[in-house]
């Protein structure tokens, strides 16, 4: 199952503050980004929103009732991700909806430097 189509247009117009956003597929939902390859949220099949966290944004997110996202690998083990559950107010609030993704622009940077790093080592030595 993949994510509603509108549901997608949606988020991603809450989101249109942040600039010109992309989709790519992540999961069997939706990944969205900015400024190329800062991947700052996703749209899971059950139309869900999660947005990249950190330790320094994960109390914030958790203060406002959002859940980290997780799923379970083949072998059972559950992985817990750094993505939380966009609040749910904010699916009917832009200026809220923009609030949490600015949130989650600085741990999604961070995030996109360090694969920007593993695919230059993977470059290097391959």
């Amino acid at each position: 199952m993949a994510a509603d189509p509108d549901f997608v247009a949606h988020v991603t117009d809450l989101f249109a503050g942040l600039g010109p956003i992309t989709r790519g597929r992540l999961f069997s939902g939706v990944s969205l980004y900015v400024e190329g390859d800062v991947m700052f949220a996703m749209i899971s099949a059950s139309d869900r929103v999660w947005m990249k966290s950190d330790a320094g944004t994960e109390a914030a997110f958790r203060a406002a009732g959002s859940e980290p996202f997780s799923f379970h690998r083949a072998d059972g083990e559950q992985v817990v991700t750094s993505l939380m559950s966009l609040p749910e107010t904010a699916l009917d609030d832009p200026d809220e909806a923009l609030h949490w993704a600015r949130l989650a622009l600085e741990p999604a940077r961070a995030a996109a430097v360090r694969k920007r790093q593993r695919k230059a080592r993977k470059a290097r030595s391959g």
